[in-house]
Formats: structure tokens, C-alpha cells, sequence
């Protein structure tokens, strides 16, 4: 089976390989050419583990190729998949403009019958939208070729989409015909022989199940903040209770984890697009707004923490940033928390240094001249006020802390993630500041 992929970004890159991978013969589009022209010479446009193995092993196979011409891919393919970006608009709903697009441009060139997916994160009606655009370019041509659009959402996880891709715990698509849903299970096959799930649905309902889960987990996240910003208030231990209400089934741990709120490209933009859509429905969806609103008060507690430590003045003062992206294992900045940090610090008149293992390239562009890079997390904490972990990189976990010590003008600690021992931090001299637990836990604890 040929498959065409347009957008060699985070979906359509790891989507194109991954379905190579299994023997599918892939042709990845995009109009960016000197992406295309890196992207033919191995060099990728964004960091996933195991990425680079496979895209390089099935180019050299022939399997998978990279092209800016869709007219010149379109020969001889079964599926098209449209994973373009949906950046939002100010109003939060997904910008289309992309993804239809693409459409108009599959029904100027098409000459057999094709099987469109929309795998682009989009809103309700969007495979009604790409149906129309398909029909207006093939009546603009005066030829009537038979097609289906479909609908099939990724539910990739950055840092770990090759194995999310691989071994899915559930594949969702939307149809509306017995030959689109024929031709997705033949070329999903390799994926749910150990029993998997492929979800078949109708389109709307698939196009719902990617924001409804999103959603979801930003919900737990932003419950959890708010529990922590409470038991930081009542003196009790949020890593405590996250233990005693994920060991219930109906709940369970996954997603427990406070922090200093949620990022990236899905989450944010994903809660904001159907926030929309229920306006458009004439529905508000009050629980996303409180999600939402938590989320953003969130990015700003670490700061507020620092400066209430400091008696509300650190102007002079410098401070390590331990992490930029927006989670581990991806160069991803967007909507990276620590960005609302860097700002906070640095409109008071402190000094930043910053690491991150992966993303400083990536950060480069949007902070620029205002932080200084270090080369690694002990140069970013030399002469430092204190130190703010921010992205729970493995690297930062297991510090030499009398090494710091020496390091730092003072042992204080900020830690965004609580993935820090707040007792063990106190017995080696460090003020520790955690996300619902205080060091007056620890303090207390060991003076029991």
C-alpha cells in the first residue's frame, strides 16, 4: 500500500516513519523546501527518541521518501493523511486554513480514488469542510472521481510517540463507508495483531474523541494544582495524597503529578479549540474555563515563590533555570511554562542562567540575549541565588548536591515537579520549596 502524508512535522514525521517502518510505501509532503532538502539528507526538524533510526533505516530502503510536490506523490496512492498544523487563532479556534488547503489541492490532482485523512488535531465538522473543498476542486476541473474522507486522530506523547505509534493502546477512526473502513483496517493490520484496539466510529464522534481526551488530562492536571496550592495552605503533603487517591481504580495515578502547569502543543491549544466550539454551539463549557484559568495562574507560582522567598526583591539576583521545554524528551517550547518564569524573573531585574539537555537550540530564538545559555546544570548554578527545576529531565534527578552547595550563593532549591526528596534536601542544608509540600514538612519530619 502507497500512503501519502502531507506535513513532515511532529504527527505527519513520526506517522510517515513509523507506518513505513511495517513495509507501507510512504511519501512525506511539504511545502517548506528547505525542510524537505534536510529532511532527504537525514537531518530531522525535531527531537523524538528513536526517531532518527527508523527515518534514516527506511530511507535507505526506499520506503519512505520527501518531496514538496503532492501532485508528483499523488500517483498510485491508496490514503492520504492531512497532519498540516492547526495553530489556534486569538479567539482559540483552530486555524484550518492549512488543512483545507491541502484538500483543494488533493481535488486539483487526483485521478483515481482516494481515501482522505484528516490526522490533524481539528474541530467537529472539519471532515464535512475537507469534503467540500475536495468536490469544489473536482468540479472546478469537471471530473467526478470517487474518494472518502475519514477521520483519525493521533494520540502521540512526545518523548514517546515512536512506541505510542508502534504499539498504540487504541487507534481511533472515524468513516462513513464500508471501503474506508476496509482500507484503514488493511493498513492498520501490522499494529493491532496483539490485540490492540481499532475503534471504528463515525467521523464526528472521532473528531470528538481527540479533544474529549486531551481535555481530560488537562482536567486532572489542573485538579491537582489546585489540590497542591491547597495542601500548601492546610499543611498537608500533595505527593501523600496523590498516593492515597491514585490507588483508587476509579481514578487511579496516572496524571497526578502537580507541577507548575501544563505546555506543549496539544493541551493548550486543544482545550481552547473546544472551549470554542461549544460557544459555537451556544454551550459554555465551564469546567475547561476553570481548567484553563488554573493552568495559567499555575505558570506563575514558581516566580511568586522565589520572590515572596526573597522579601519581594530580586532585582541583582540570579537564579539557575534547570529545564526549558515544555516536558522531557522533546525540544518542544511551546507554551513551555518556563518561558511565563524567565519573563517574571527577568521583569524584576534578575539574572537568569539557563539548561536544558535537549531544547537550547530551540530556545535561542525566543529568549535570545536576555538569559545566558550554560553548557550544562553545574554552570547554570554557579554564583546562582538559588535554583528553579522547571522540566523533569532523568539528568537533573540525581545531582550532586554538596557539589551545588559550593556552587550556589545560597542552598535554596525551587523544585516545579517535586521530583526531589524535600527531607533529604533539608539533612543536606538546602531550603526546599516543592509544589504542595513545604520544607516545613521536612523540618518537621525530622524533628519527630
Amino acid at each position: 500500500m502507497k500512503v501519502v502524508i502531507v506535513g513532515t512535522g511532529y504527527v505527519g514525521l513520526v506517522t510517515g516513519a513509523c507506518l513505513a517502518e511495517v513495509g507501507t510505501s510512504v511519501v512525506c509532503v511539504d511545502v517548506d523546501a528547505a525542510k524537505i532538502a534536510r529532511l532527504q539528507k537525514g537531518l530531522l526538524p525535531i527531537y523524538e527518541p528513536g526517531l532518527p533510526e527508523i527515518v534514516m533505516r527506511n530511507q535507505q530502503s526506499g520506503g519512505l521518501s520527501f518531496t514538496t510536490s503532492l501532485a508528483s506523490a499523488l500517483p498510485g496512492a491508496e490514503v492520504v493523511f492531512i497532519a498540516v498544523g492547526t495553530p489556534p487563532g486569538e479567539d482559540g479556534s483552530a486555524d484550518l486554513q492549512y488543512v483545507l488547503q491541502v484538500a483543494h489541492e488533493v481535488g486539483q490532482h487526483m485521478d483515481h480514488y482516494l481515501l482522505v485523512v484528516t490526522k490533524s488535531t481539528v474541530p467537529v465538522g472539519t471532515a464535512a469542510r475537507v469534503n467540500r473543498a475536495i468536490k469544489e476542486s473536482l468540479s472546478a476541473r469537471q471530473r467526478i472521481i470517487e474518494y472518502d474522507v475519514a477521520s483519525n486522530p493521533e494520540f502521540l506523547k512526545e518523548g514517546a510517540a515512536v512506541n505510542d505509534f508502534l504499539k498504540p493502546d487504541r487507534i481511533v477512526a472515524g468513516v462513513n463507508t464500508t471501503h474506508a473502513r476496509e482500507v484503514l483496517e488493511q493498513l492498520y493490520r501490522p499494529f493491532v495483531l496483539n490485540g490492540h484496539p481499532l475503534l471504528f466510529m463515525d467521523v464526528a464522534s472521532a473528531e470528538m474523541t481527540k479533544y474529549a481526551a486531551n481535555a481530560m488530562l488537562a482536567t486532572r492536571i489542573s485538579y491537582m494544582n489546585d489540590m497542591a496550592n491547597v495542601c500548601t495552605l492546610v499543611g498537608a503533603d500533595i505527593n501523600q495524597v496523590r498516593k492515597g487517591i491514585g490507588s483508587d481504580p476509579r481514578i487511579g495515578k496516572h496524571f497526578l503529578y502537580p507541577g507548575i502547569g501544563y505546555g506543549g502543543s496539544c493541551f493548550p491549544k486543544d482545550v481552547k479549540a473546544l472551549i470554542r466550539t461549544g460557544r459555537e454551539y451556544g454551550y459554555q463549557l465551564r469546567i475547561l474555563e476553570a481548567v484553563e484559568a488554573v493552568n495559567e495562574d499555575q505558570k506563575q507560582l514558581l516566580a511568586d515563590k522565589v520572590i515572596r522567598h526573597f522579601d519581594g526583591n530580586i532585582s541583582g539576583r540570579s537564579f539557575a533555570i534547570w529545564g526549558l521545554s515544555f516536558k522531557p524528551n522533546t525540544d518542544d517550547m511551546r507554551e513551555a511554562p518556563s518561558l511565563i518564569l524567565i519573563e517574571r524573573l527577568l521583569a524584576a531585574g534578575a539574572q537568569v542562567r539557563v539548561y536544558d539537555p535537549v531544547a537550547m537550540e530551540e530556545a535561542l530564538p525566543l529568549l535570545g540575549n536576555s538569559v545566558t545559555f550554560a553548557d550544562d546544570m553545574y554552570a547554570a548554578a554557579t554564583d546562582a541565588d538559588a535554583i528553579l527545576l522547571v522540566t523533569e529531565w532523568n539528568a537533573f534527578r540525581m545531582p550532586d548536591w554538596q557539589r551545588l552547595k559550593g556552587l550556589l550563593q545560597s542552598p535554596v532549591l525551587f523544585d516545579g515537579r517535586n521530583i526531589y526528596d524535600d527531607v533529604h534536601l533539608v539533612k543536606q542544608g538546602f531550603t526546599y520549596y516543592g509544589i504542595g509540600n513545604t520544607a516545613a514538612t521536612a523540618v518537621n519530619a525530622l524533628m519527630q
